[in-house]
């Protein structure tokens, strides 16, 4: 008969940070190995809970007894299972006994090829598994294979030991109301188990697989599912912050009691952009693992703190806290909190005391850090680089200092930046590394610097350059703000590149512990998104001359090039174009990239030209020929011409060259490829009725160079041959 099935193992509590991740697994590992046994339906519902003490799964429509199913067995070749006369010889009967098929006759084998040889073998039927048997092997995946963190050791009573995520208590099995005494982890499944550590009291006996959630919820005072409680504490967040309760039409309780937690999820979505919580995914997602039964209180802090810049405040509380704090309708920070509580009281005056008292002193070493380092200005720390190291095989700090100011004085032109701003802010962006600030929340290294720089009387554009030259930080970031910042972004992501590189520390696989492909993708970006005209070879080969003292320094500007074109691809692939368009565009080695967008918006309007596929595959052939004869440096002799075909060629490719290039100075690539498209008609008569290796050479050579003409007017804008 067809049941819900319901699995929990109860546990001490597990690691906040990877439970979410634990509780999808433990699910997605049970449910797998009982649909290959073959006891899960069509039909059949999986739901995954996960609490800090308990990871459990739900599945409806689970049989308890698998269907049975033919099976397959390979025997033996027929040239060693049957003699001549197509008897069985003594190694099959040996064969069949081990098997338990003595009463099998040579009639009822089946013959099939393995690709090798002829195989016999015999299709049976397999009794199904029971759920018990499923179930223990289910079980025995599922543990050793969960992606834990870190495993621990503990000892069972029994005096064995044990190895898995946090040590097992309990193990719940129910098949409808029915108990599986599966076993795991030293473990005997039952039907019983603990609810909330302080809000419930003593072992719950869970009668029924389908009502596990709802009696946990009224009997333990355990919200289960991990995204019902995502969603509960997004809600309060959002409510107590607006204070506003009376004009939402469900409550919490309500929502669960007549599961509709949907209108939660709704009001989440109204209200989220407009409550002024800040509420990061991450943070809520380790809160949640932190709670069983979320409640959410507020409480608040002296407003002197306010004067500390409030991505200090921010940090302090989310990072060392787990708060939330409450900005705004300018998105300037209050000073009041919201803190996600897993106790429930209708006197909630000493957690809130208790959670102010452990953030006041907080707040007042943030208050500390940032007085002491405003009483030193930015460019008086700048000696105390000189005992940073920054690499043991690149110098100090001191010494990447000096460099990115002779980049930013580089780039200053390009980026459209005061050249003297540019300088000034590349030498202070490392300043505030040096900063208690910064020493004790690295996270804000930038962003501290900014605010010092106001303070020390710098120009807006170098505070916020000091801030901006991390940007962007992460896929999607925001780039740096002016001119300079971009500049120095430039500058200091060039550095890097340049330096780690050609020391021999290349990304490997997932390892990337300077993050250059991230440094390459914002280099992409910077120049691609703000239309910059910079070479990227020579900039890496002036990049590359800043390191000439080092004896490590093993310079490759090819290879970092080929570096950072291979993120190019990625980049120019997640903007929506094809294959084939980006190695159009890039099988020209660009050294400028801030066209590439116009040169493959053209590339894909000429690929929608009926002409475009003959084009590019005679390009791709034109191509092939010329890589045979590369080094020649004949000129076209018009009175070599002796075939129509090759002479009709020649004029069209002459009559078109003007405009064409005319169209390609101007930026106007889609009209440079267009003007190609009346090519195809004598392109196609020029291969059909003209011999190019012809045996005089003097005629061979000037097809050649009619051919290499040809060739450099196709692929100016791309390498249309790729579309072939």
């Amino acid at each position: 008969m067809n049941k819900t099935l319901l699995v929990e193992l109860f546990t001490e509590e597990l690691p906040p940070k990877a439970l979410n991740t634990l509780g999808q697994a433990f699910t997605e590992l049970l449910t797998n190995a009982l649909r290959e046994d073959g006891h899960l339906q069509p039909e059949s519902q999986v739901q995954a809970f996960a609490s800090p003490r308990r990871l459990a799964c739900k599945i409806t429509q689970v049989a308890a007894v698998a269907p049975e199913k033919i099976v397959q067995e390979r025997l033996l070749p027929v040239k060693i299972g049957l003699d001549a006369n197509g008897q069985a010889t003594p190694p099959l009967l040996k064969k069949l006994a081990s098997l338990g098929l003595e009463h099998i006759t040579v009639d009822q084998l089946q013959t099939s090829s393995d690709g090798k040889q002829d195989v016999l073998h015999i299709s049976r039927t397999q009794p199904g598994k029971t759920l018990l048997e499923s179930l223990n092997r289910a079980l025995e995946q599922a543990t050793t294979k969960l992606p834990i963190p870190k495993v621990m050791s503990y000892q069972r009573p029994d005096g064995s030991t044990v190895h898995f995520v946090r040590p097992a208590h309990k193990l719940l099995a129910l098949h409808g109301t029915d108990v599986v005494p599966a076993q795991v982890l030293g473990l005997q499944a039952g039907r019983t188990t603990l609810g909330h550590r302080f809000l419930s009291h003593g072992p719950i006996e869970v009668t029924n697989a389908d009502d596990y959630e709802n009696q946990l919820r009224r009997e333990g005072k355990v919200i289960a599912s991990f995204s019902k409680r995502k969603t509960i504490i997004e809600f309060l967040l959002i409510e107590t912050s607006l204070k506003e309760s009376s004009d939402l039409d469900i409550t919490v309780q309500e929502s669960l009691e007549n599961n509709t937690l949907s209108v939660l999820d709704m009001a989440v979505l109204e209200k989220k952009g407009t409550s002024g919580v800040i509420m990061p995914n991450e943070l809520v997602d380790e809160v949640c693992a932190l709670v069983e039964w979320p409640v959410v209180y507020e409480a608040g802090f002296e407003k002197e703190f306010l004067e500390v810049p409030q991505e200090c405040l921010i940090l302090t509380m989310q990072a060392n806290q787990k708060y939330f704090a409450i900005t705004d309708q300018n998105g300037k920070m209050k000073n009041r909190f919201l803190l996600v509580s897993n106790l429930l009281t209708s006197t909630p005056d000493l957690i809130t005391s208790g959670n102010e008292r452990v953030l006041r002193a907080r707040l007042a070493d943030a208050k500390f850090f940032f007085d002491q380092d405003r009483k030193k200005s930015l460019e008086s720390r700048l000696p105390g680089l000189e005992n940073v190291v920054y690499h043991n095989k690149l110098g100090t700090q001191k010494d990447r200092n000096s460099r990115l100011v002779k980049l930013a004085e580089m780039l200053a032109p390009i980026c459209g930046a005061n050249l003297e701003e540019a300088k000034r802010a590349a030498l202070l962006c490392k300043a505030d590394l040096l900063t208690d600030m910064v020493g004790e929340f690295p996270e804000l290294q930038g962003n501290m610097g900014e605010h010092y720089a106001h303070h020390d009387g710098e120009t807006a554009n170098v505070a916020q350059a000091i801030a901006d030259h991390y940007s962007p930080r992460f896929a999607g970031d925001q780039l740096p703000r002016n001119p300079v910042g971009l500049a120095v972004a430039l500058a200091d992501k060039l550095e890097t590149l340049v330096g780690i590189y050609s020391i021999g520390l290349v990304p490997t696989g997932d390892k990337d512990p300077f993050a250059l492909r991230r440094h390459a993708l914002g280099v992409i970006r910077m120049v691609i998104e703000k239309n910059l005209k910079l070479d990227i070879a020579q900039l890496l080969e002036q990049a590359c001359a800043l390191f000439a003292a080092y004896p490590d320094f093993k310079p490759s500007t090819e290879g970092i090039k080929g570096f950072v074109l291979d993120r190019l691809r990625g980049y120019l692939k997640d903007q929506g174009y094809s294959t084939g368009e980006v190695e159009a565009v890039l099988g020209k080695n660009p050294n400028q990239f801030a066209d590439l967008p116009q040169r493959l918006a053209a590339v894909r309007a000429f690929s929608q030209l009926p002409e475009a596929s003959a084009l590019a595959a005679a390009n791709k052939r034109i191509s092939n020929i010329l890589k045979k004869v590369e080094g020649s440096t004949v000129e076209l002799d018009e009175k070599l011409l002796t075939v129509d075909a090759e002479k009709a060629l020649a004029a069209q490719v002459k009559a078109i060259e003007p405009e064409s290039t005319r169209a390609f100075q101007a930026g106007d690539f889609q009209k440079a490829l267009a003007l190609l498209a009346p090519l195809k008609a004598n392109v196609d008569d020029f291969f059909d009725h003209v011999m190019v290796n012809d045996e005089n050479a003097a005629l061979r050579n000037n097809r050649i160079a009619l051919l290499s003409w040809m060739h450099g007017l196709m692929n100016r804008v791309a390498d249309i041959s790729q579309l072939a």
